[in-house]
């Protein structure tokens, strides 16, 4: 009897022991007690909170068609504009959350709260992974008399408020990472906003103004083509495409991380396991050849980062546009 009963918990041991050290399928996670997520079993949708066509839009595409592979299920792109992605924002914010409703976001998300246009902002969502990071930087003709930053800070401090520098709009990041630079160095310019970034780099073309503050994939042709040269990036890092231009932080200014940049997220109360799956996914999709052929051919970095990076540089994003447009008289 005895041996039965001890035979009995052998038994036991050996279908519990082997239940634990089952290994998981692509698209379940395990979580506490050996429980595995079902996600995804249907479509996922994925909200633009900017116009089909745009940059936003592509790049949004592009990630979905390599992520979808990954998932196992498709990715549909959905295009919510309005309220410069206020809109579509904060519909996804408010999206049930199961995962099945990711939001794309930009760097406007840290943005718009400042300005007064939502009270949406990045604590509303979980982040999933962030693939791209395009720094601002400084433009001028090739033909300018200064060839570094240094000499351009220098003859904008003995010419205080004379040097023009375009923006894309006062607000906006061109403008916001102009006035960063001007805390930063202790330098005053006459800041110039343009409807867009393209109208203001036509204008320093055209030598209406000494400078503009744009990001690199804006500029390349022109920079490419000898008719303009970038002084400084805005960035931890210099830039393969721009391996010549320093940073800031190089030359002795904490300006900080500041740019355009595009990531994935859900609803702030999506269950980490989901988080997980989708991590995974859009991490390996950023990695593939077509996505990265894509980026390269339309100017645009690749900076991966997962979840909890993610988190970081939103929160830092969102300090660092609090204290800017805190400082703008935007009445």
């Amino acid at each position: 009897m005895k041996k039965k009963f001890l035979f009995l918990l052998m038994a036991i041991a050996f279908v519990v022991a082997g239940c634990s050290t089952t290994k998981g399928t692509e698209g379940e996670v395990k979580s506490d007690g050996d429980k595995k997520v079902d996600f995804p079993t249907k479509q996922v949708s994925l909200i633009v909170p900017y116009s089909a066509g745009g940059g936003t839009d592509a790049v949004s595409r592009a990630i979905a068609t390599s992520a979808e592979k990954h998932l196992g299920q498709s990715i549909g792109v959905i295009n919510k504009t309005g309220g410069g992605g206020a809109v579509g924002m904060t519909e996804g914010a408010n999206s049930k959350a199961d995962g099945y409703t990711i939001t794309m976001l930009t760097v406007e998300v840290t943005m718009l709260p400042h300005l007064g246009l939502t009270t949406t902002t990045h604590e509303n969502f979980k982040p999933i992974a962030q693939f791209n990071f395009d720094p601002s930087s400084i433009v001028v003709p090739a033909d300018a008399p200064y060839d570094t930053i240094e000499e351009f800070l220098a003859y904008a401090k003995e010419n205080p408020g004379k040097v023009r520098i375009g923006n894309g709009g006062t607000g906006a990041t061109g403008h916001l990472s102009a006035m960063a630079m001007e805390k930063a160095t202790e330098t005053e310019f006459n800041h110039v906003p343009f409807d867009g970034s393209a109208p203001a780099v036509t204008a320093l073309l055209g030598g209406h103004i000494e400078a503009a503050s744009v990001q690199p994939p804006e500029v390349l042709s022109q920079v490419n083509a000898g008719e303009l040269k970038v002084l400084a990036i805005m960035s931890n890092d210099r830039l393969e495409t721009l391996p010549d231009s320093p940073t800031f932080q190089e030359v002795g200014y904490d300006v900080g991380e500041i740019g355009v940049w595009r990531g994935v997220a859900v609803p702030k109360d999506t269950p980490d396991e989901v988080v997980s799956v989708l991590t995974d996914a859009f991490t390996k999709a950023a990695e593939e050849e077509e996505f990265k052929e894509f980026m390269k051919n339309n100017g645009l970095g690749i900076v991966l980062r997962d979840s909890a990076d993610f988190k970081r540089l939103m929160v830092n994003s969102h300090e660092i546009y609090e204290e800017l447009i805190s400082s703008l008289d935007l009445e």
